[in-house]
C-alpha cells in the first residue's frame, strides 16, 4: 500500500509540475516580450516611421512657451493696435502703419506654420513638408517687402482699407 501511494504521490507531482510549467509559460514569453516591444492596439510598432516618438528639441528661447507667449501677446496686441491705426490717420503716422503692416503678416505666418507643422509634418511628408515650409517663409518675405513699398512709396496699408471702406 505504501508503494502505491509513493507512486500516486510522484505521479500527481509530475502532473501539477507540466501543468504549472503549461500554464505559467504565456506570462513568461509575456514578461519577456515586454521588456522588447510595447503592446499596441491595433497593430505592431514599426521603427522608422510615423509611429516612432517625437524626440525631445533642444531646449531654445524661440519655440515652446516663449514663442506661445509671444504668439498670444502678438495676437492681443493686434486688436488696440489696429484700432489705433484707423483711429489715426495712416499718413501722419508711418511707423504706426508700418508696425501694424508688420504684424499682421507675423501673425499670419505664425498660423500658416501651425497649420503646416501639424498637417504637413516633415516625417509624414519627407519632400511636401520642407517645401511647403520653405515656400511659407519665401512668401512671407515678399509680402514683408511689398508691405514695406506698399508703406514708403503709397498711401499706405490703413489709408487703402480707409478707401475701401467708403468706397
Amino acid at each position: 500500500m505504501s508503494s502505491a501511494l509513493v507512486a500516486r504521490s510522484a505521479f500527481n507531482r509530475n502532473v501539477a509540475a507540466a501543468l504549472a510549467r503549461r500554464s505559467l509559460r504565456p506570462l513568461a514569453v509575456q514578461a519577456r516580450g515586454a521588456a522588447d516591444t510595447a503592446y499596441v492596439p491595433g497593430g505592431p510598432i514599426y521603427r522608422g516611421t510615423v509611429n516612432d516618438p517625437t524626440p525631445f528639441p533642444p531646449p531654445s528661447k524661440t519655440h515652446g512657451s516663449y514663442h506661445w507667449a509671444f504668439e498670444r501677446l502678438l495676437s492681443a496686441g493686434l486688436v488696440p493696435l489696429t484700432v489705433a491705426a484707423f483711429a489715426t490717420s495712416g499718413t501722419n503716422y508711418p511707423i504706426l502703419d508700418g508696425i501694424l503692416g508688420v504684424s499682421l503678416v507675423m501673425h499670419s505666418h505664425i498660423g500658416f506654420d501651425s497649420i503646416l507643422v501639424d498637417y504637413l509634418h516633415p516625417r509624414k511628408f519627407p519632400l511636401l513638408g520642407p517645401i511647403a515650409t520653405w515656400t511659407l517663409r519665401a512668401a512671407t518675405v515678399g509680402v514683408l517687402v511689398g508691405v514695406y513699398q506698399f508703406n514708403t512709396n503709397d498711401i499706405g496699408l490703413t489709408e487703402l482699407i480707409a478707401k475701401v471702406w467708403h468706397a
